[in-house]
């Protein structure tokens, strides 16, 4: 079966996106609670969120009592390995080295990162 390309994500649907894999499913409420205070986004925002992130296919809710759970529907792995996809074609036409370079020349990537990397490459 081919699975319709999903729409893409705003920062902020990403963010709660996380969140919901984070708890495996959760409330409005409880996601509300995840979020870090700073943040300072309302229960009604939260929820218009939730919504589209439901409307885009990457969320479903069932009912629980009064309240809306919500359950991802798409697998982290799959929604990363997109985005990442995405960010090196547009970036850097599909290149991932480029990246990489940047990344260790602006000291994103440490030593005992490279040898994660090499340990990767060998498999």
């Amino acid at each position: 079966m081919v699975r319709k390309k999903l729409p893409s994500l705003s920062p902020s649907e990403t963010e709660i996106l996380r969140l919901i894999w984070q708890l495996n499913q959760a409330t409005v409420q409880e996601v509300c609670e995840k979020l870090p205070v700073s943040r300072n986004i309302t229960y009604a925002t939260v929820q218009t969120l939730l919504r589209r992130l439901e409307k885009k296919g990457y969320i479903k809710h069932k009912t629980k009592g009064k309240a809306h759970v919500f359950i991802p529907t798409v697998q982290q792995e799959t929604v990363i390995k997109r985005s990442v996809g995405d960010f090196i074609q547009r970036l850097f036409g599909g290149d991932p080295i480029p990246l990489m370079q940047y990344l260790a020349q602006h000291g994103k990537i440490n030593t005992e990162d490279i040898e994660e990397l090499k340990k990767l490459v060998d498999k």
